[in-house]
């Protein structure tokens, strides 16, 4: 790893140390609603979920049924994370992990790898993770990428990192997936209501990108 790396990791685990030592909680502890949608026809297997934050989705998962490993930058999430799943009683079904995904990627294939609003206003590689999320899918796995398609009426607008919002089809072709080995089963930006951290209520663009692979 160069020095320069060795920098940005320090930088990108210190911003989110900052973040989640604002509050004792960041998230609602609620499961992604497009998750919970899309994995209740699913059968139960094998889950990859990256940047878990403070567990709602790898605990939800772990409910269900499903065998998850749970990774995030923070260690204070993912204490918050341990937490919630022993709380819960599904800790035996979840690992949990330190990664930093732009420089350490967890090894394996899984029947889900699951990327729910990876997006940061830090320098990220996010393509090449994405990327290797599809190569972490097994076959007959899905692949599910639910991220902001517009700034949450709720976020602050941060000049000196701006947070950029592709369109679903933007982000599917950074996936570079080969045709054949793979079926598209969602390509779609979608509104829903959500409720803010403070309690305010406004409406959500979400981009969904749902694609199985064949082989």
């Amino acid at each position: 790893m160069t020095h320069q790396h060795e920098a940005e990791e320090r930088d990108a685990r210190q911003f989110w140390e900052d973040r989640y030592s604002e509050r004792d909680r960041i998230w609602s502890g609620k499961v992604n609603p497009v998750l919970s949608e899309i994995v209740a026809d699913l059968d139960v297997g094998t889950a990859l979920d990256l940047g878990c934050g403070e567990g709602g989705d790898a605990v939800w998962l772990a409910g269900m049924g499903w065998r998850v490993t749970a990774v995030d930058i923070s260690a204070t999430a993912l204490q918050r994370a341990e937490q919630a799943a022993t709380e819960r009683g599904v800790d035996g079904r979840i690992t949990f992990a330190r990664h930093d995904l732009a420089t350490d990627f967890p090894s394996g294939v899984f029947d889900l790898v699951s990327a729910q609003f990876l997006q940061t206003p830090l320098e990220f590689p996010r393509a090449e993770v994405l990327q290797q999320a599809a190569r972490a899918v097994a076959v007959s796995g899905r692949l599910l990428i639910v991220e902001h398609g517009a700034a949450p009426p709720w976020m602050p607008h941060d000049h000196d990192h701006p947070v950029d919002f592709p369109t679903p089809q933007q982000t599917f072709d950074q996936l570079e997936l080969v045709d054949q080995h793979w079926r598209i089963e969602r390509l779609e930006a979608k509104e829903r209501q959500a409720t803010g951290p403070n309690g305010e209520t406004g409406t959500l663009m979400d981009n969904i990108i749902l694609a199985r692979r064949l082989a």
